[in-house]
C-alpha cells in the first residue's frame, strides 16, 4: 500500500490508544514476517495487516490472513487492519470477526483488554480523482447478478457474456476487475464466483437504490396488503412488465415484518391512462406507493410469482431494502438468512 509506510504505524497507533510515541515499538525479525507489521504498545501486541482499500474484498482477505497466521502464534496478539479509509462493509466484517482497525482518515475501532477506542464520522481523505471503474454500475452489475443467481456454476466467459447480454470485450474487462478484487476466479477458461457472500457484500456496499428513477405517491387503499394485491392485479391486467420489491416483496418472500410502502419496478414510465387506472397521485409526503423505473432492466432477472404477485428475486429485494425505511434492515437480514446464505448446506 503506497499511502502509508509501516514505520509510521507505531506513532499513529500510540496516539489512538493514548500512549506516547516512545511507548510503541515495532517488532522485527523472522518471527513476525507473516504480518505487515507487529507493534507493541506497553503490554499489548498488535498484529497488523495493511490494505490499500477498506472495501469488502481486501478487508475479508486481511481478516482471513490474520486468522490463519494467528492460529500458530500467541493468542494474546490483537489482530488489526489498517487502511486509508474503512468502508461500511469492511467495518462490519471486522466487527463480526472481532478484528480491530483504524484508517488514515482518523476513524478507529480498537478493542483489547482494558482498552476500547471508537472514533467515527471522519471523512475519506483519500478519494481518488476521476471516475474509478465500477463493476457494480447498472450495466456492469449484470455479471455479479448472473454469478450470484448461479453460485455453483462455472461459466465459460463466452457463455457468461451471453447470459448477461454483454459484449465479450466488456465482459472480459469486468471479470478481470472482479478477479483483481478477489471476488471471482478463473481456471481453465471458466469463471466462477469465488466467495458468493463476499461478492454480495461488495455489491451491497456499492449499491444505491436512489440511482433508479423513483416516483413517490399515494394510492387510496384500506390496508397496505389490499394496496399490494389491487396494484398487482391492475398491472397484470394492463400487461405491464413489473416486479414488486422493497418491504412488500420481502414480506411475500419471508412473511417477516409488515410494510406500509408498496414498491414496484415498472419497465417504463406509466402513461396518464395507467396512472388513472391505478389511482396514483404524486405527493410531497404521506406516500404509500413507490413506482420505480430501473436504471437497467436486469432488475427483472429472477423475478417470480408468489401468491399470484410478481416479485423481484431475493437478491434484488435484498439490495433494494438498503434504500427503504421502517424495518428494512431487519427484513434484509431475514431475507438473507432464508435465501442468500451461500454457506448453508441445503
Amino acid at each position: 500500500m503506497d499511502t502509508v509506510s509501516p514505520r509510521f504505524l507505531p506513532r499513529l497507533l500510540a496516539g489512538l490508544v493514548g500512549a506516547t510515541p516512545d511507548q510503541a515499538t515495532e517488532k522485527k525479525g523472522r518471527n513476525w514476517k507473516e504480518f505487515d507489521a507487529v507493534i507493541q504498545v506497553d503490554d499489548r501486541v498488535f498484529a497488523i495487516e495493511i490494505k490499500s482499500s477498506g472495501k469488502a474484498a481486501p478487508i475479508s482477505m486481511a481478516v482471513r490472513q490474520l486468522q490463519h497466521f494467528l492460529r500458530s502464534k500467541n493468542s494474546e496478539f490483537i489482530p488489526m487492519v489498517v487502511v486509508p479509509y474503512m468502508g461500511e462493509v469492511g467495518r462490519r466484517i471486522c466487527k463480526e470477526n472481532e478484528v480491530s482497525w483504524f484508517d488514515l482518515s482518523g476513524n478507529a475501532h480498537i478493542t483489547a483488554p482494558g482498552l476500547r477506542v471508537r472514533i467515527e464520522g471522519r471523512p475519506n481523505r483519500f478519494r481518488t480523482r476521476g471516475r474509478p471503474p465500477n463493476v457494480f454500475a447498472p450495466k456492469s452489475a449484470r455479471i455479479a447478478r448472473v454469478l450470484l443467481l448461479n453460485p455453483n456454476r462455472h461459466f465459460a466467459q463466452k457463455d457468461l457474456a451471453e447470459e448477461a447480454k454483454l459484449g465479450p470485450g466488456y465482459t472480459s474487462r469486468i471479470v478481470r476487475t472482479l478477479e483483481a478484487e478477489g471476488l471471482v476466479s478463473r481456471s481453465g477458461g471458466r469463471v466462477r464466483v469465488k466467495n458468493p457472500n463476499l461478492l454480495l457484500e461488495a455489491w451491497h456496499e456499492a449499491y444505491s437504490f436512489d440511482r433508479h428513477r423513483l416516483l413517490k405517491g399515494h394510492i387510496a387503499a384500506r390496508t397496505s396488503d389490499a394496496l399490494l394485491r389491487d396494484l398487482s392485479s391492475k398491472l397484470q391486467e394492463d400487461d405491464t412488465e413489473h416486479a414488486f420489491t422493497g418491504l412488500a416483496a420481502a414480506w411475500l418472500w419471508t412473511r417477516f415484518a409488515g410494510f406500509r410502502i408498496v414498491t414496484v419496478y415498472l419497465e417504463e414510465t406509466p402513461d396518464s391512462d395507467l396512472f388513472d387506472e391505478i389511482g396514483f397521485r404524486e405527493t410531497d409526503g404521506g406516500d404509500n406507493t413507490w413506482l420505480v423505473i430501473p436504471n437497467d432492466n436486469d432488475v427483472f432477472r429472477g423475478a417470480t410469482e408468489i401468491d399470484g404477485i410478481r416479485c423481484a428475486s431475493p437478491l434484488q429485494v435484498f439490495l433494494d431494502l438498503k434504500g427503504h425505511p421502517e424495518r428494512a434492515e431487519e427484513a434484509a437480514l431475514r431475507l438473507r438468512e432464508e435465501y442468500l446464505d451461500f454457506d448453508r448446506d441445503d
